[in-house]
């Protein structure tokens, strides 16, 4: 810490961030207090405080599973990067962090916004909120608010609404906030979307990976906090909320009472109160229609879960069928779809198949049923493909879920960005970075050197491919999509 350090003025009290080459950062910002005092309801606002708050290191996050960083329930904190504290009306770009509403924090590396400050001249925000049961379970009925199946997604409005109070002590404009997240990231992205609280606080969007069509129903929510209520061997809702935090996270671990496995699933709820409709069913919200939003999902999704059997080699003719069917989430024949995937592409191993009938009947159809029902608002929508290969084990994987985030954040030096460090990869970097900071400026990605970006259609369903070189197509895999087409997608568990 030094003179030199910057000090910036919030509502609540003076932060005091570091300077890293050239970018200014605030690290562990509160937005929130507490929310100990408050488990399973809305978060109160902080007190303010006199003297000046050090912002130079990450907070930790929300109670959690499996975590791999410091856990608190005093998790209500936030990170900016911006190039100066100057009074600049910059474009703000608010990341919301994926790990399926249950996992992460936004203080990952992969994250660093400095690099989008560098070549966009935006501020950048991350932020944790909570997660899993703390988050989203849904106790409504039992003695527990009629919100609480919502209160990690009423936490990033609030965060949101410390950026329209705050943000412009920091060199943004509160009128240009961009959110964008990838997978579970992503599916918060698009609940907002439908929250009328929410909307008014952000005015473009992007979701990577993100295919939440629907929110978890109330029924099967209240049998999900039920769950684990009895794992945690509560009688009461009462005694539920004394319960330590370390009890509460060791309880969520149970299995799912719906899909049957896994640890207790907890995400965005139809609660017919903080959210009162499903993101995209039947439609999309009409009033978000006029927000502009990016689509995006990567080419080989589920390379990122298949990883070992790709890697190892060892599907064959003999297993694939019984393959296929613990991957996809369509309910399809899957000795029929092996048939129509071998006679589509002949030429492909089993493995292959495999990554392409797993991505386009469990992770791909989502991304379609938002892009579609966008186009029948003629909202402004943009679709993107990642195709740009990681090249971890001889390239196998594919373009694998959470391979663009290091792209959009410009941060393929990293080996968590799994890239690779090399000129190709900075260059998709840089087109995929540049298009989202173009978006957060002026609510249109196009510009600069990308081939033109048409709108989303269903009758051209134009869609950026970015690659080694970058191009437009049309209906990029449309066999695929008109085989699967019939078929609807359920999200599992909802």
């Amino acid at each position: 810490m030094t003179s030199a350090d910057p000090i910036a003025l919030t509502r609540h009290g003076r932060v005091r961030g570091l300077r890293e080459d050239g970018v200014l950062v605030f690290r562990g910002v509160r937005y929130g207090a507490d929310t100990q005092a408050t488990r399973f309801a809305r978060a109160a606002l902080p007190e303010a405080w006199r003297d000046v708050a050090p912002a130079t290191a990450y907070g930790p996050a929300a109670p959690q599973t499996h975590a791999e960083e410091p856990i608190s329930e005093d998790c209500l904190l936030l990170n900016v990067w911006t190039p100066a504290l100057d009074g600049a009306r910059r474009p703000v770009m608010v990341y919301l962090h994926g790990g399926a509403h249950a996992h992460g924090s936004g203080s990952d590396p992969l994250y660093d916004g400095g690099n989008l400050v560098r070549r966009g001249d935006v501020v950048v925000l991350t932020l944790n909120h909570r997660l899993a049961g703390f988050g989203y379970g849904y106790f409504a009925g039992v003695g527990g608010p009629e919100e609480s199946g919502n209160v990690g997604n009423l936490d990033i409005c609030m965060a949101l609404r410390w950026v329209q109070d705050n943000i412009a002590a920091f060199g943004g404009d509160p009128g240009r906030v961009m959110i964008f997240g990838q997978s579970g990231g992503g599916a918060k992205v698009v609940s907002l979307m439908a929250m009328e609280e929410a909307r008014p606080l952000f005015h473009s969007a992007a979701t990577m990976s993100g295919q939440h069509v629907t929110a978890i129903g109330p029924m099967n929510a209240r049998r999900r906090a039920a769950a684990w209520m009895a794992a945690a061997g509560a009688t009461s809702f009462a005694t539920f909320c004394e319960m330590s935090m370390e009890r509460l996270v060791e309880a969520m671990g149970a299995r799912d009472p719906i899909e049957g496995k896994g640890e207790i699933s907890f995400a965005s709820t139809l609660d017919h109160c903080a959210l009162k409709r499903h993101p995209f069913h039947p439609d999309a919200p009409a009033e978000a229609a006029h927000i502009p939003l990016i689509i995006g999902n990567t080419h080989d999704e589920t390379g990122y879960w298949l990883a070992s059997a790709l890697k190892a080699g060892d599907t064959d003719w003999g297993n694939l069928e019984a393959r296929v069917a613990q991957q996809i989430v369509k309910d399809v024949d899957p000795a029929w779809l092996v048939a129509q995937y071998r006679a589509l592409y002949p030429k492909r191993s089993a493995g292959q198949l495999l990554l392409a009938m797993s991505t386009a009947a469990r992770s791909w159809p989502g991304h379609l049923v938002q892009a579609e029902a966008r186009a029948r608002q003629d909202g402004p929508t943009w679709m993107y493909q990642l195709d740009y290969p990681s090249p971890e084990a001889g390239g196998v994987l594919g373009a694998f879920h959470t391979l663009d985030i290091g792209l959009v954040f410009a941060n393929t030096h990293l080996p968590a960005a799994r890239t690779g460090n090399t000129p190709d990869a900075a260059k998709v970097a840089g087109e995929m970075a540049e298009a989202f900071i173009r978006l957060a400026r002026s609510g249109d990605p196009n510009g600069g050197a990308l081939p033109h970006w048409p709108r989303f259609t269903l009758e051209e369903r134009a869609t950026m491919i970015f690659d080694r070189k970058v191009r437009v197509e049309n209906d990029p895999r449309g066999a695929e999509r008109r085989l699967l087409a019939p078929i609807p997608y359920i999200k599992p568990g909802g």
